[in-house]
C-alpha cells in the first residue's frame, strides 16, 4: 500500500477518562497506528476528561469536550470537588440533574448545528462543531461507547441510567458528524449487549450512520448482525495490543516468581456479600500460590478513581486478608507506561480487568481472567487462552487455584503460543485500520457519493 502524503485533520471522539490506564493505552495507540497510516496529520480529540488527556501531553491540535455531557461523569468531578461519596444523596440529586441537563444540551446542539450548516454562527461547543466541519475523518475511540450493560452482571437502575446516558450521549455526537456528511469510522470495540428497546434503537441509530465499523471480538460481531447494522463491519483486535514502550522504559527490581493481580469491579455491579467473596476468596488464592510456587505477589490497580471500591482499594482489601503479606506488594504506576513496563515483568498475570489482561499478553504473560463481560471472553478466545477465563459470578477460590496449576504447568508452551499469535494479531489490526483508512479517505478526497467498498469479514 502506498503512502498517504496529503496532511490530513482527524478528530477522535469518544475518549475515556485517563485515571483508567486501559483508556491510556487505547488513545496513545490510537494515535500511533493513525500517525504511522497519515504521517502527517493534525489530531483533535473530544473527551469528557479534558484535563486527563491535557496531562499526557499528547502532540495534538485541540482537546474539546463532547457535544453532550454524561450525567455520572459530570457527578463524579462534582463529587470530588465537594468530597461526596457516590452513594450520598448530593451525588444522586447531581446525577438526576445533570440527566435533565443533557437532554436541554441536546436540544441547544440541534439548534446550533443547523445555524452552523446554514453558514451563520453557532451559539453551543463552537469549537466542537467547527472540529468537525475542519476533519477530513472523525474516529469513534474504543472505550466501550455502544453497550447497555455488563454481559456477566446484573442489570440495576443505576446502570441503566449510566448506559442510556452514554448511548444517547454517543448517538448525538454520531448524528452531529453525519449531520456535516463526514466519514466516522468505530475503531475497534465491543458492542452490546442490549437488553431494552431503548439501548437497541439508540445502537442501531448510531452504527448505520457510521462509515465502518470495527469490532475487536466475535461475541460483539455477531450482536452488530442480529441489530441489522447494515454499515460495513470488519473483525479485528483490540488496538491496546499495539501499545509498546519506548527504550527509555525503566524495568524495576521485581522478585521472581512473580505474579501481577488486577483486581477491580464496576462499581454498583457487586453486592456487599460478592464484595467480601470477591476479596477473600483472591486472598485465599494468593496465599496458596506463594506458599506451592514460591510467587511473589504485585497487585497493579489499573483504575485508581478515589471513589469507593476503586481498584487500588481492593487491593487493599485483599492485602489486608492474606497471611503472607511479607511476599506481596501494592505497585501504584504513575502511567501507562510504568504500568505496561511493570506487567511485561511479571511471569504470570491474573486480571478482573480488560486492558491489563490485553497489556500482559501484548509482553507475551501468560494471564488468567475473572470475566465480567464478553468483551474480555471474545478476546480471551480470539488469542487462544479461552480455557484460562473464568466468569466473576463463578468465581471461587477452587477454581482459580486450578487454572493457576494449569497456566503454571504449561507457561513455556503458552509463551511459545502468544508470540505467534500476538504477532499475527498486530498485524491484523494495522493492515485493518490501514485499508480502512484508505478507503474513507480515498473517497473523501475524490468526493464521491455511494456506498463505501469494505466488505463484511466473517470470523
Amino acid at each position: 500500500m502506498g503512502v498517504i502524503l496529503m496532511r490530513f485533520r482527524v478528530l477522535l471522539i469518544h475518549v475515556g477518562n485517563m485515571n483508567n490506564k486501559g483508556a491510556q493505552a487505547l488513545l496513545k495507540s490510537d494515535m500511533s497506528i493513525i500517525k504511522e497510516i497519515l504521517k502527517d496529520v493534525d489530531v483533535m480529540i473530544s473527551t469528557t476528561d479534558i484535563e486527563g488527556v491535557r496531562r499526557l501531553n499528547l502532540c495534538v491540535t485541540k482537546i474539546l469536550p463532547p457535544i453532550v455531557d454524561i450525567p455520572h461523569e459530570k457527578a463524579d468531578l462534582f463529587a470530588k470537588r465537594f468530597g461526596f461519596s457516590r452513594a450520598s444523596l448530593n451525588y444522586k440529586i447531581f446525577v438526576i440533574g445533570s440527566l435533565i441537563w443533557m437532554f436541554f444540551q441536546a436540544l441547544i446542539a440541534v439548534i446550533s448545528t443547523l445555524l452552523e450548516k446554514i453558514g451563520l454562527k453557532g451559539f453551543y461547543r463552537t469549537e466542537v462543531f467547527n472540529s468537525i466541519k475542519k476533519a477530513d475523518i472523525v474516529v469513534s475511540c474504543n472505550d466501550e461507547n455502544f453497550k447497555e450493560t455488563a454481559s456477566l452482571l446484573r442489570l440495576n437502575i443505576y446502570w441503566i441510567l449510566t448506559w442510556w446516558s452514554m448511548l444517547f450521549s454517543r448517538t448525538w455526537d454520531v448524528l452531529s458528524v453525519k449531520f456535516f456528511n463526514k466519514p466516522i469510522v468505530m475503531f475497534p470495540n465491543s458492542i452490546g449487549p442490549f437488553r431494552t428497546r431503548i439501548g437497541r434503537f439508540l445502537a442501531r441509530l448510531s452504527l448505520d450512520k457510521m462509515s465502518c465499523i470495527l469490532v475487536r471480538e466475535p461475541i460483539s460481531y455477531e450482536i452488530v448482525n442480529s441489530l441489522g447494522v447494515k454499515s460495513p463491519k470488519i473483525l479485528t483486535l483490540d488496538t491496546a495490543l499495539l501499545f509498546r514502550l519506548d527504550e527509555k522504559a525503566v524495568f524495576n527490581d521485581f522478585k521472581h516468581p512473580s505474579i501481577g493481580v488486577s483486581p477491580g469491579f464496576y462499581a454498583f455491579s457487586l453486592s456487599k456479600k460478592e464484595i467480601k467473596r470477591y476479596v477473600v476468596e483472591h486472598a485465599k488464592v494468593l496465599d496458596d500460590a506463594i506458599e506451592k510456587y514460591g510467587f511473589y505477589v504485585y497487585f497493579l490497580p489499573h483504575y485508581i478513581s478515589g471513589f469507593e471500591y476503586d481498584d487500588l482499594e481492593v487491593s487493599k482489601a485483599i492485602l489486608d486478608n492474606m497471611r503472607n503479606k511479607e511476599k506481596a506488594v501494592i505497585y501504584e504506576a504513575g502511567s501507562v507506561e510504568e504500568f505496561k513496563c511493570a506487567l511485561d515483568q511479571m511471569d504470570l498475570a491474573i486480571s478482573s480487568k480488560m486492558h491489563p489482561a490485553v497489556l500482559a499478553i501484548s509482553g507475551l504473560v501468560p494471564t488468567l481472567c475473572i470475566a465480567y463481560d464478553q468483551k474480555q471472553t471474545g478476546f480471551f478466545q480470539s488469542i487462544g487462552l479461552g480455557e484460562y477465563v473464568i466468569s466473576i459470578q463463578e468465581f471461587s477460590h477452587r477454581k482459580l487455584s486450578s487454572k493457576i496449576d494449569s497456566i503454571w504447568l504449561k507457561r513455556n508452551k503458552i509463551k511459545a503460543m502468544l508470540k505467534e499469535e500476538v504477532s499475527l494479531s498486530k498485524d491484523k489490526i494495522k493492515d485493518t485500520i490501514k485499508s480502512t483508512f484508505s478507503n474513507l479517505l480515498n473517497l473523501n478526497n475524490r468526493h464521491v457519493q455511494g456506498e463505501i467498498g469494505i466488505y463484511d469479514q466473517l470470523p
